[in-house]
């Protein structure tokens, strides 16, 4: 493609089109973008952004399993911790993050969001050093708290950091790609923990966890404040017409970017829009049985194995993670349109790894292990219902909320989920389990009311007529909603 804009446009509702066309500039004009160039655009994103966005949720989950291999090496005795007290400082992170969910829904729309992330990471990293200084369970209840407050944003605004640079059919594998740090964390963290339960240090090596990874977190926050842009226009590793490309190839589905404005209209759309409540409820029920990610350490521990035992027969379950979410996002791949379908049939996997911790006997040494590991994949669940959000929602202020509410309901499982986890009923975790097998089996007729509600609505529009010429202008660059856009249409 030469690089003077080309004046012509061209619709084509297949697919594989939508990648080589993007949308009009002002006015009449438009852009006709080269299928080569939009991908050599797309390779770019993918160097700069994708990176950024996969270190800063690695530095978050790597600070949440810190406290399960700190539990390991002597942080539960030193503490003094009993019964359900440490239950607690895991269902306190999340009443922080439940607290901070309904401001950073409205400072998401209002803030330019990149530059509110970066702030926050480094604030949270300086509040998980703090915790090696907690000596009580108070006071290490308080730093956790203040933790979850730091953290409630990030995820939902990278929801929408993806919707902002790439398009719906992109979104599974990028999202993977970020959410496939969850399990790369649990597999550097433990072998960290590992290599310094070996270390002869001036503090407790649990506490040099924490020092470690707030520093590693805030580090990361700088590097995301000056090299992530706000957004394709002003991209600093793209040229002029590469900027033109990205911007226009989003305009196609009618993403209007980041904004920096409060939509009431958008609320009152949202508040009467099904998927966002059934987007909470996935939060829910996906959450609740996540405790046994947390708990897995110490069911391995009071198996009899020692605590560096306990660090490598759990770091595994990070790659276990990997391969699952991988294994959704091919399948993803090969049906680009049944992303429900497969979140369904991915839970069959922790089901299985939550039945086996029931029925096994406690003798059954690597059979409860690997009981642990799979009951604890829940990341390509989690990936693939983030990228039903990013792809099916619309519209910058709507978009806060709907993912506010997934994170809001995700603060909610986790807050009550852990509860029923008492370190008096180690390690069969009996009541724990129940609730978990539950959860899934109510997540299930969850996701088949969505994957309902998009069918439907998609029948409906495919019988109201839109003159497309008319369309392109009317959209271009503004900040429509799903509902607004008539030629929009969900992914199943």
């Amino acid at each position: 493609m030469s690089t003077q804009a080309k004046t012509e446009f061209t619709d084509m509702e297949s697919k594989r089109d939508d990648e080589s066309k993007a949308g009009p500039q002002s006015g009449t004009l438009t852009v006709l973008i080269d299928p080569e160039d939009e991908r050599r655009v797309r390779r770019k994103i993918d160097c700069v952004v994708l990176p950024l966005m996969c270190l800063v949720f690695f530095a978050q989950y790597l600070d949440k399993q810190s406290l399960s291999y700190a539990s390991v090496f002597g942080m539960i005795e030193e503490l003094h911790l009993h019964g359900t007290q440490y239950s607690w400082l895991g269902s306190i992170f999340y009443v922080g993050q439940l607290v901070a969910e309904f401001p950073a829904m409205y400072l998401m729309s209002r803030l330019p969001l990149v530059r509110f992330v970066a702030v926050i990471v480094i604030l949270w990293g300086g509040i998980c050093m703090c915790l090696a200084a907690a000596t009580t369970f108070r006071s290490f209840m308080g730093v956790r708290f203040a933790l979850g407050l730091a953290e409630g944003a990030v995820s939902p605004a990278f929801v929408t950091l993806t919707s902002i640079w790439y398009k719906k059919k992109e979104h599974p594998l990028r999202i993977g790609l970020w959410i496939s740090c969850n399990g790369l964390a649990q597999i550097i963290g433990a072998l960290m923990m590992y290599g310094l339960g070996h270390q002869n240090m001036a503090i407790d090596q649990w506490k040099a966890m924490f020092i470690i990874c707030g520093a590693l977190t805030a580090f990361i926050g700088i590097l995301f404040f000056f090299l992530m842009p706000a957004g394709p226009e002003t991209a600093w590793f793209l040229n002029a017409q590469e900027r033109l490309i990205a911007t226009r190839r989003m305009q196609t589905e009618t993403e209007g970017g980041d904004r920096t404005d409060f939509s009431i209209p958008q609320l009152k759309e949202a508040a009467k829009d099904i998927r966002a409540y059934l987007s909470f409820l996935f939060g829910v029920f996906m959450t609740l049985p996540a405790p046994v990610i947390a708990f897995a350490s110490l069911i391995i521990y009071f198996l009899g194995y020692s605590n560096f035992e306990t660090m490598l027969y759990t770091s595994p379950a990070g790659a276990v993670q990997i391969l699952f979410i991988w294994v959704g996002i091919f399948l993803c791949y090969l049906w680009p349109n049944h992303r429900c379908a497969i979140t369904i049939g991915l839970t069959i996997i922790p089901l299985t790894g939550i039945i086996l911790l029931f029925v096994l006997p406690l003798s059954a040494g690597w059979g409860m292990i690997v009981a642990s590991w799979l009951a604890s994949v829940i990341s390509n669940i989690f990936s693939i219902l983030l990228s039903l959000n990013a792809s099916n929602t619309r519209g910058n202020t709507k978009k806060a909320i709907v993912n506010g509410l997934f994170f809001v309901g995700y603060a909610v499982g986790a807050i009550c989920g852990p509860l029923l986890w008492n370190t008096e009923n180690a390690p069969r975790y009996r009541s724990g389990l129940i609730l978990a097998l539950v959860s899934w089996i109510m997540f299930i007729p969850t996701v088949g009311v969505y994957w309902g509600s998009c069918v439907y609505e998609n029948k409906r529009r495919y019988t109201v007529e839109v003159d497309i010429g008319e369309h392109m202008a009317d959209v271009a660059g503004k900040d429509l909603t799903d509902k607004q856009d008539k030629r929009f249409r969900y992914t199943l």
